[in-house]
């Protein structure tokens, strides 16, 4: 996946618009909509932005990194943690139901 693919994926991902993330980044809609048909790049400090907005890596951004080192699997993960407290097995069992019935 290159990085035009990532970031209209990480956009639709958080339910943005091309215009709600350029007003996001200070930039013209034209230009989110020229990164993601691939014509052109963000420079380093936007993606230091999209990184952060996105809570991905900049290496995934670009492509260098294959999967989000920031996603955690609630479907396969025992641990969890909320305000550096561990979640009990049954408060994640029951955020487990919640997102199940929502899918």
């Amino acid at each position: 996946m290159n990085i035009a693919s990532r970031i209209k994926s990480l956009r639709n991902d958080h339910h943005l618009t091309q215009k709600e993330l350029a007003k996001l980044l200070n930039v013209k809609p034209t230009t989110i909509s020229g990164w993601e048909l691939g014509r052109n790049e963000p420079s380093i400090e936007t993606l230091k932005k999209l990184s952060s907005l996105f809570n991905v890596s900049t290496e995934y951004l670009i492509g260098s990194e294959t999967s989000s080192p920031n996603t955690i699997d609630l479907k396969t993960t025992d641990v969890l943690s909320y305000d550096g407290k561990p979640v009990s097995p049954e408060d994640l069992a029951i955020i487990r139901a919640i997102l199940e019935k929502n899918k």
